[in-house]
């Protein structure tokens, strides 16, 4: 097994990743972000393998849409079975997407119940079938992962050094908790600084082995990004410098602030017509893309994002709330 960064390779370090949320990144909201302040690379919804490839594909094949103005973008997979991870990753790659994510971190019960996404992290076995599986698939496009420290306590070494050995994936992008911990702590950074650490001691040991047995260079290292409570770009960079990461993954950040990955903008000089406009421009996105595949009310959780921190800006969002449509919704955005 080797690894096959891709376009990882061609990305300025640090990284900035737009991270992969369910009913937030899809292709309406990543163009969004795109135009206000674009990251290094976006991920999409994560998407069910066996939905997929089931006779009920219409209903999830909308969260793999996108423009070529997301590039680089990144499919986001989760599913059981690595047959189904395989062809979901040929699929995939005839869609042209630079890159797949595997989900091996998403802590909703229902969804470990049945053995997926953070339950892989107590089944290391099925896992690297999982991995293998995709990358056989994806061809020369890369295959990454996301995942957690460990599953009912911090595994770091056990985990993540097996994901790194094992699995070898282009990216490894680690939520410092545990899935136990949801989101209930604080998120551990030194844990992920220590997945960086045991990242490097595992290329080293290779490249001893190598000058030893004087076969050809190692292959390039997994890149390592941390995700988890980032509030602002500032913050991204210095944890960076902290942890010696290769970047950095934003997820509820980017609820407060959809300038985030712009440096050169601060949320506060964004006037309220700048803000109104952008929530058009997200509303006219919305009915041209997803208007067939996703329920109205959906939108609204984005409402937040754009009308708030200003006076009157509670008013005007309890309005938009009770708009049933795009076109009532764009008449306050006059």
């Amino acid at each position: 097994m080797s690894i096959n960064l891709g376009f990882w390779s061609a990305l300025k370090l640090p990284i900035m990743a737009l991270a992969p949320m369910e009913e937030v990144t899809d292709t309406a909201f990543r163009c969004i972000v795109a135009f206000c302040g674009r990251p290094s690379v976006m991920f999409t919804e994560f998407t069910s393998t066996e939905g997929i490839n089931s006779i009920g594909r219409k209903k999830v094949a909308h969260r793999l849409n996108y423009t070529e103005g997301e590039r680089p973008i990144v499919a986001q997979i989760w599913g059981l079975t690595p047959e189904n991870y395989f062809k979901s990753a040929q699929l995939i790659k005839e869609m042209g997407f630079d890159g797949i994510d595997i989900n091996m971190g998403c802590p909703v019960k229902n969804v470990v119940k049945m053995g997926a996404c953070s339950a892989l992290i107590k089944n290391p076995s099925l896992a690297k079938e999982i991995v293998l599986a995709t990358k056989e698939g994806a061809g020369n496009m890369p295959v990454s992962v996301k995942t957690r420290i460990g599953f009912k306590e911090i595994q770091t070494e056990e985990w993540i050094g097996f994901l790194l050995k094992e699995c070898q994936p282009a990216a490894l992008t680690i939520h410092g908790r545990t899935v136990k911990e949801e989101s209930k702590v604080s998120n551990h950074w030194d844990e992920i600084g220590k997945a960086v650490k045991l990242r490097d001691q595992i290329r080293e040991s290779a490249k001893s082995k190598e000058q030893n047995s004087k076969i050809g260079e190692v292959d390039p290292k997994t890149l390592i990004l941390g995700n988890g409570d980032i509030q602002t770009l500032e913050e991204a960079y210095l944890k960076v410098a902290e942890f010696g990461l290769d970047g950095i993954m934003v997820g509820r950040g980017i609820f407060k602030n959809p300038w985030f990955f712009n440096p050169n903008i601060k949320i506060e000089d964004i006037t309220i017509a700048q803000r109104l406009e952008v929530l058009k421009m997200h509303l006219e996105l919305y009915k041209s893309d997803l208007i067939d595949h996703k329920n109205y009310n959906e939108l609204k959780r984005f409402f937040k994002i754009y009308i708030n921190g200003f006076a009157g800006s509670a008013e005007l969002r309890a309005k938009l709330m009770e708009t049933h449509s795009v076109e009532q919704a764009i008449v306050f955005c006059q």
